[in-house]
């Protein structure tokens, strides 16, 4: 199991590499695509509805970005506020009430939407900037997550959400704060990439501490929605490490919030 899910993880880094740097920006972009089609077809999964039904939102998933894209783009930035306030203002109350997706039903589909196109726009746009600004970008949420990790395991003491994710904490989650200022510091300090987001340093950090929160936020919404529907992965495409919402769980909160940061300070 273990050398499975190396070996699937060092395939996706070679991928991904491909993806930001050796691949025209056409083909970057439909490489996005395909991955938001598949996440549709997993967040149907996570709907519990039959697979005709999956393949069919997946194509109007498909079809919505190609719209984004040819006749639409004045859209993006209206669909990245969306996402922010989706996960800065409903998420918290979804946490606290347990909502459920229902199946079949127009608002899953819409809220679906809500969480896969944003994190489309967002990596488009990120790459249409600078493909190191979006590794930059997804570098934070991996920052994150691994400083959660371990310190979860060496301090963790007091359950962020035991009834989502019973082995976070919240001293995880000081840790990936910490983790994240430390990367951002390094750099907008070191990274010619600074020059793309002139931002003040207290402004810069409180952005950090935002995308940090929403980082786990994303996170534990689809570890919530996994259990609901009562299974242990959103797909089994990925050996050893389940669907790509289980991998771009977290991206799907972060990346958008992102994209919406560059697109007001570059406004």
């Amino acid at each position: 199991m273990l050398k499975t899910r190396i070996a699937t993880a060092l395939v996706l880094v070679a991928a991904l590499g491909l993806i930001l740097f050796a691949l025209p920006p056409i083909a970057a972009i439909l490489a996005f695509t395909l991955i938001a089609g598949v996440a549709a077809w997993e967040w149907a999964g996570l709907m519990k509805l039959d697979p005709p039904v999956r393949y069919m939102y997946a194509a109007c998933i498909l079809v919505c970005c190609w719209q984004l894209m040819v006749n639409l783009p004045q859209l993006v930035p209206v669909l990245l506020g969306l996402s922010a306030a989706f996960w800065l203002v409903v998420v918290p109350f979804w946490f606290r009430y347990k909502w459920k997706l229902g199946g079949n039903d127009m608002a899953g589909f819409l809220l679906g939407a809500l969480v896969i196109l944003p994190t489309w726009a967002a990596m488009v746009a990120l790459h249409a900037v600078d493909p190191w600004l979006m590794l930059a970008a997804m570098a934070l949420v991996w920052v994150a997550d691994i400083a959660a990790y371990f310190t979860g395991r060496a301090f963790g003491r007091h359950k962020l959400a035991p009834a989502i994710s019973p082995g976070k904490t919240w001293e995880g989650v000081a840790g990936a704060v910490v983790g994240v200022l430390a990367y951002g510091g390094a750099v907008f300090t070191f990274s010619p990439l600074a020059g793309k987001l002139p931002l003040s340093v207290p402004l810069l950090a409180l952005l950090l501490v935002t995308l940090t929160a929403v980082s786990v936020m994303g996170d534990l919404f689809e570890s919530l929605l996994k259990r609901q529907a009562g299974i242990k992965d959103s797909s089994q495409l990925l050996p050893g490490h389940g669907g790509v919402l289980d991998r771009i769980d977290a991206l799907t909160s972060a990346l958008p919030l992102s994209a919406l940061i560059l697109f007001l300070v570059r406004s």
